[in-house]
């Protein structure tokens, strides 16, 4: 089977502070570093390096060749992702003594993806795929629909949270991830419980608590615990458990092994610096 990944490719600039900057203050970084982000292509390379195959739809601007070479290198398919006339997307990423973060985000060439690029990249999707999206693209509704139509299971990640575009998706769901705020945010905004939303299964992430697994047809709600790790940096780390999740649950795991295998990578990512090129293996998860 395969996973099709709607999603971001950002250029990701990492700045190291003794803490998170204040309105109106100047702060000097201790170290600064470069490289692949962008949620999409975070959980396009989780996915792949948990064993999956993986084909990413998106888009870069004419300054994005590296970033297209670099998923390709990485084992990821490129055919669909088109260069635009927009820059590349970029994130400004500030990392405190602790690991928390601040994150400003240019979307550019991510909201130039159209409703033709996802139909062409579906014409090789086979029904029991996953299609997989989140909130840093233009066309989730669309690509979301067609996904539905072709068979394929859908998965979303509402993050950054738009109440907007979450309701819009929502019809089409197999699998919801949000975390904490996210879930709060999606009650407020359509009213419903987790339970009550037409999604089989939402997974809500909790940071270093673990996550609750909501099985709807079962009606359970399980709890997960984390691992026990001191965070350097939690940049990515929520990308990284839905890759692997996604991975495990495309070649056939149950969910409850699937979750504990992205628990143990998302360990594993946040005592590491960066986002898509330094989330660990299958071999390094599989060896915590």
């Amino acid at each position: 089977m395969a996973i099709y990944n709607l999603g971001s490719i950002n250029a990701d600039v990492f700045y190291t502070l003794p803490h998170l900057v204040e309105p109106g203050e100047t702060l000097a970084a201790s170290s600064v570093y470069q490289g692949l982000g962008g949620k999409g292509a975070n959980m396009s390379v989780a996915a792949c390096r948990a064993g999956a195959q993986v084909n990413h739809i998106g888009a870069v601007g004419p300054d994005g060749d590296w970033a297209i070479k670099r998923l390709a290198d990485y084992g990821i398919n490129v055919e669909n992702i088109q260069t635009v006339q927009e820059k590349t997307g970029h994130a400004i990423i500030m990392v405190d003594g602790a690991g928390e973060n601040a994150i400003v985000i240019y979307s550019g060439a991510n909201l130039q993806i159209t409703e033709s690029d996802v139909t062409r990249a579906f014409q090789s999707a086979r029904a029991g795929d996953y299609f997989l999206t989140q909130n840093e693209t233009s066309a989730q509704q669309v690509a979301a629909k067609a996904a539905k139509t072709a068979g394929l299971r859908v998965a979303y990640a509402a993050a950054p949270f738009d109440a907007d575009a979450a309701v819009k998706v929502l019809p089409y769901l197999d699998l919801l991830f949000l975390n904490q705020v996210e879930a709060e945010q999606l009650q407020t905004a359509t009213g419903k419980s987790l339970k009550q939303l037409p999604v089989e299964d939402v997974i809500v992430t909790l940071g270093s608590k673990g996550c609750v697994w909501h099985a709807s047809s079962a009606g359970t709600e399980t709890h997960c615990a984390a691992r026990k790790v001191n965070p350097i940096d939690t940049t990515g780390a929520g990308d990284t458990f839905t890759g692997y999740v996604l991975a495990a649950l495309d070649r056939g795991a149950p969910m409850a092994e699937a979750i504990e295998l992205a628990t143990k990578a998302g360990a594993i990512m946040v005592t590491r610096k960066g986002t898509a090129d330094v989330i660990p293996t299958l071999e390094e998860v599989t060896a915590f």
